[in-house]
């Protein structure tokens, strides 16, 4: 009995320093930051991690991209002049090319417009005025003599588009003119003219090249000083001949069935196409753009 209560003792007695050692390693675990590993070390505490500090990004000056710079050729027509005015209300910088500079025009949005001197019939004169042009829109046309209206329609067009890919213009909106069948035959210049400018288009600008065909353009045009009403009788058309679209397959008489379309919105479309990458290149008949024009 003795004995086991002297063992017991004996026992009790080495519990203290088995404690302290206990402790001291536990300090030696606090001390280091260290919980996790038990054969931490004093020495240990210059692994002790700092809070991570988080810079600011330092500002960085970006350039606001400039505005599409838009060319448009016959621009003081009755097409481009709507041409023009769809530019401006996006906040383009529209200019335009006249054989005199800025027409006789007394409204307020050709102001606006950057009129540069030149003629389509000399191609030299075409180059300045295709300095930073990011896109071209033609609505240059006209009727007359068979030779004449080939050299409007086609020649001028011809200088215009070979201009525009030697300068790097990146797209090229052509606004032509819809089939009518045996109307075709009686203005052959024109629509020989036409034709040899849309597939000078397609090869020179094969993915920024766009061709509006619209039919009889309707809207208020200017003669002189004289205003002349002509939405007064497409307007009415349009809104029946739309309707009707399987008619305008019938032979003979089908393409004089086409719908008319408003200036205005050969117009907005026009531009969309210009300044729009990913409008598809190639033919727009009546239809589509009287569906794009419907399109915010």
């Amino acid at each position: 009995m003795r004995s086991s209560v002297a063992r017991l003792i004996r026992s009790s007695s080495a519990s203290p320093s088995r404690l302290r050692r206990a402790d001291n390693s536990s300090s030696i675990l606090l001390k280091s930051g260290n919980a996790f590993f038990g054969n931490a070390t004093p020495s240990d505490q210059r692994h002790i991690e700092k809070p991570f500090k988080v810079k600011e990004a330092e500002p960085v000056n970006v350039t606001k991209p400039s505005p599409h710079k838009l060319l448009v050729l016959g621009g003081s027509g009755f097409v481009g002049s709507h041409v023009c005015k769809e530019a401006l209300d996006k906040g383009l910088v529209v200019s335009s090319l006249n054989r005199s500079g800025k027409p006789s025009l007394n409204e307020p949005w050709a102001d606006k417009v950057i009129w540069n001197q030149g003629n389509l019939l000399e191609p030299a004169s075409l180059k300045d005025a295709m300095d930073n042009v990011s896109a071209v829109v033609s609505c240059v046309g006209g009727f007359g003599s068979n030779s004449f209206m080939y050299k409007i329609n086609g020649t001028a067009n011809i200088n215009a588009i070979r201009a525009a890919a030697e300068k790097g213009v990146k797209r090229f909106v052509y606004v032509s003119a819809a089939d009518f069948g045996l109307v075709n035959y009686l203005l052959q210049g024109y629509y020989e003219g036409k034709r040899a400018s849309e597939a000078e288009l397609l090869s020179k600008f094969t993915y920024g090249g766009v061709i509006l065909r619209p039919g009889f353009i309707h809207g208020t045009r200017r003669v002189g000083s004289v205003k002349i009403p002509l939405g007064l009788v497409g307007s009415p058309m349009q809104m029946v001949l739309q309707n009707i679209k399987p008619l305008t397959r019938l032979p003979l008489i089908g393409p004089l069935l086409t719908p008319p379309v408003s200036a205005a919105s050969v117009g907005k479309v026009a531009v969309r196409a210009a300044t729009d990458p990913v409008f598809p290149p190639g033919i727009v008949d009546v239809y589509g753009i009287m569906r794009y024009s419907e399109q915010n």
